[in-house]
């Protein structure tokens, strides 16, 4: 097969009819580094995670999936034309839409009440979109109103629409499993027929923030079963990094590889209630 695409996670394949073979990595990346050493069992987690998510969504939103691919870190999909905006749901203020509102009030030009900390819950979700940097760029939030300016109003209204609603519907199945999905990111994409259709991945603890929601308490960062825990170890005293410096991270201990790994199968655990296999 021909390597199409390497990202920081997945690498994309075209099978010789046409289709593409999805493989997700065990790298983790965090602040647009990817990070050594890789985190054992994810990629496996990442697929099964998102197939199980896929199925689950079937009447929210057409996806690409074809089927699963030859091991468990594998699946056989369809090609889409992606749309270059990143769409992302908050449903909860923390990470980089706390930073956003603490600098003005607003969410990706979304005004939000006065008095917010880290954790609280929103009125409603909001629909945050983002720009789609480049491998090693930063996306940035950017305006509904730009989303229309990029891609027309109807496309516009179509990805917030269905943003919103897999946000939605997949924050309704956690809760009844005790996990809280505060934010979500996914990406869409037009099929050979111009539908918007679910590709990439979907509610993985890569593209969500996944906490427990019997820990839940706003004005702290909260516990989470998603790579936030490798985000706060590189921040914190003890990885000795200065994020400002330009330097790349240092290379992760293994009690942060363990227990980043114990989070990921956790996480898919607890979600879809069976044991992980590989």
């Amino acid at each position: 097969m021909k390597l199409v695409h390497s990202g920081k996670v997945r690498d994309l394949y075209e099978t010789d009819d046409g289709l593409l073979l999805m493989v997700a990595s065990d790298r983790l990346s965090a602040f647009d580094y990817v990070l050594e050493p890789a985190i054992p069992d994810k990629g496996a987690v990442l697929t099964q995670m998102s197939l199980w998510w896929f199925d689950q969504l079937k009447e929210v939103v057409p996806d690409h999936v074809v089927g699963p691919g030859d091991d468990a870190r594998s699946v056989l999909c369809r090609p889409l034309r992606m749309v270059q905006v990143e769409c992302v749901a908050r449903g909860y203020l923390t990470g980089g839409g706390l930073a956003e509102y603490r600098a003005g009030g607003t969410v990706s030009g979304v005004r939000l009440p006065a008095g917010l900390e880290d954790g609280s819950r929103l009125p409603e979700p909001i629909f945050t979109p983002s720009t789609k940097a480049p491998m090693g760029q930063h996306d940035e939030p950017i305006s509904y109103e730009r989303v229309v300016a990029e891609v027309g109003a109807e496309t516009a209204e179509e990805l917030r629409r269905i943003t919103l609603a897999v946000y939605e519907r997949g924050a309704e199945i956690a809760a009844e499993r005790g996990i809280i999905v505060a934010d979500t990111k996914i990406e869409l994409g037009w099929d050979e027929d111009g539908v918007l259709t679910l590709g990439d991945e979907v509610l993985t603890p890569d593209s969500s923030r996944f906490w427990p929601a019997e820990e839940w308490k706003p004005g702290r960062s909260q516990p989470s079963f998603d790579k936030q825990y490798v985000r706060d170890w590189l921040l914190s005293p003890e990885s000795g990094w200065d994020k400002a410096s330009g330097n790349p991270p240092p290379r992760l201990p293994d009690h942060v590889v363990e227990s980043t790994r114990q989070r990921y199968l956790e996480a898919y655990e607890r979600v879809t209630g069976v044991p992980f296999s590989g």
